[in-house]
């Protein structure tokens, strides 16, 4: 099975960035706490301070799945969303890598 990862593209409301991250950083957290990512990382647009990529991997769709069915999923995303103008979240499947170990 190929290596799974969630990402999300996020354009943050003028003036709201560092409520963002600072909301991302608790969703991420959160799902760190409750589901035992190994990790997940937030960057931002170096031409658009607006504009962030998250992305993280999963060991499997089923955990994907289960993250996105509980209560706090979606007050969180809820609570983030009351800062964005646009928001994007995707599951993808490794289909070619160079490198790494």
């Amino acid at each position: 099975m190929a290596q799974l990862y969630t990402s999300g593209n996020w354009i943050a409301k003028q003036g709201r960035e560092m409520d963002f991250i600072a909301a991302w950083r608790d969703f991420a957290e959160w799902t760190h706490r409750e589901v035992g990512i190994q990790n997940a990382k937030l960057l931002r647009d170096s031409g658009d301070p607006r504009r962030f990529l998250s992305f993280g991997p999963w060991d499997s769709l089923e955990n994907i799945e289960r993250w996105r069915s509980l209560p706090g999923f979606q007050e969180r995303i809820g609570k983030m969303r009351e800062l964005l103008e646009d928001f994007e979240g995707r599951t993808l499947e490794v289909v070619a890598e160079v490198g790494g170990s």
